[in-house]
């Protein structure tokens, strides 16, 4: 029997596991995470929505996941439905998840099929009924290298459309009309449009930024943004944008959503300091650096030094970054440095992506270096593709997967990233 009032709780890209060289901050992501499940019990919703990325690898370490399933599970005993899709990091086609684990021991329902569709080819949308709220809920997983964009336009969604009751659709994928001017150039995504029309609330993930909009034909389209965040640039942004993601509570009355954030981020135990480089010693910048985080001092007390300007010499050395890091460590504290705007160190910031800013600078660089000699690896959407190629060829061989599939696999994934057509046999 459908319900005409009642609440639910909707969270994306938690990324349990990530930061896995930084105890303190993947502590840190790992409390925000358990902070939010409490909230839901708190907020006494019906169910809760995860659209994907609940973890950061699909095998991530046991320690971090066990606090964070037990919580689930308690939820799930305690009478709350959970509800989740995949996201891009949490699902591989040819590996067992957590999830997948989860999902069996009872922790929550999975939404979305996860059968690899051919491209182009039409399927029909499930969905599933929460019968206490007669609300109907269908979804499409988040795929690794926007795999997931081409099932959108394949879904045949008539029949869930037709069925009464409050819909929800869940989906892990950018909106193109929704991305910040800043990511525009570094993700792709979906068009509104590729949404199925006439749901009440669409539960999206994936870009690490909250947005509030309106979905196809109405209802409420909702992305809540990290819940802690993967790197440094998502720190900076939660820290300057406090209160304004994180678990989403939803109150539907006869019909109509409402929207309000419970923000678990710990804001009182990560600081941020603007350092200007130009012209300076490392020496200087470290003195500089202490008397800016000296309001902050304590122990587990986490500083997020934002350098701008021109170093002295060329190169991260000249920062004296690790000298830094080192001297924190001493006074009881972390020191995570972000290095986006400094000249000559990282060509161009990369928001909301789950890695360095070395990393990013260093795709950057190769991306120029390749340039010449490959067209397609020019540019930042070169560098876009040389990443995707990396992850795509450093997938894991699975469990009773033969070499010679194995190496198919991969040649295929390189050559659709490529944009290459393979010709012969396969």
């Amino acid at each position: 029997m459908a319900s005409d009032r009642f609440v639910f709780a909707h969270l994306a890209d938690a990324h349990v596991g990530a930061w896995p060289r930084d105890a303190q901050l993947r502590g840190l992501l790992r409390e925000s995470v358990l902070r939010s499940i409490a909230q839901v019990r708190v907020e006494r919703a019906e169910f809760l929505l995860i659209s994907g990325d609940l973890f950061h690898t699909p095998v991530p370490d046991p320690a971090e996941v066990a606090p964070v399933a037990a919580a689930l599970r308690q939820l799930s005993i305690d009478g709350t439905r959970i509800y989740a899709i995949y996201g891009s990091h949490d699902y591989v086609a040819h590996k067992t998840s957590w999830l997948d684990v989860l999902a069996e021991a009872g922790a929550f329902a999975k939404v979305a099929p996860e059968a690899v569709r051919p491209e182009g080819a039409r399927w029909t949308l499930p969905f599933l009924v929460d019968e206490p709220t007669g609300a109907r809920i269908a979804g499409i997983s988040g795929r690794s290298h926007g795999l997931d964009r081409e099932y959108f336009g394949g879904v045949d969604s008539e029949r869930f459309r037709a069925e009464p009751g409050f819909k929800i659709f869940q989906f892990h994928a950018a909106i193109e009309e929704c991305l910040p001017p800043r990511l525009r150039a570094h993700i792709h995504g979906i068009a509104r449009a590729d949404l199925p029309p006439g749901c009440g609330y669409y539960a999206g993930g994936h870009i690490h930024v909250m947005y509030e909009d309106e979905g196809p034909g109405g209802g409420l389209l909702v992305n809540p943004g990290a819940i802690f965040g993967t790197s440094t640039p998502d720190l900076v942004y939660r820290q300057e944008h406090p209160g304004t993601q994180g678990l989403a509570i939803v109150t539907v009355a006869r019909g109509r959503p409402s929207l309000r954030f419970f923000d678990p981020f710990p804001y009182s135990k990560l600081h941020i300091i603007d350092v200007n480089v130009t012209g300076r010693s490392g020496g200087e910048i470290l003195t500089e650096m202490e008397v800016a985080a000296r309001p902050f001092a304590g122990v587990g007390t986490n500083i997020i030094a934002h350098y701008t300007g021109t170093p002295s010499a060329a190169g991260l050395a000249a920062l004296g970054v690790s000298e830094s890091q080192r001297r924190f460590e001493e006074l009881g504290m972390s020191l995570h440095p972000d290095v986006r705007d400094v000249a000559g160190v990282s060509a161009e910031a990369m928001p909301a992506m789950p890695e360095s800013e070395i990393e990013a600078a260093g795709f950057a660089a190769l991306s120029e270096e390749t340039g010449p000699g490959a067209p397609w690896a020019a540019g930042p959407e070169g560098a876009r593709r040389l990443r995707e190629l990396l992850q795509e060829l450093a997938l894991p061989r699975g469990d009773g997967e033969s070499r010679t599939d194995y190496v198919e696999a991969r040649v295929e994934g390189a050559s659709r990233l490529l944009g290459v057509r393979r010709v012969g046999p396969r």
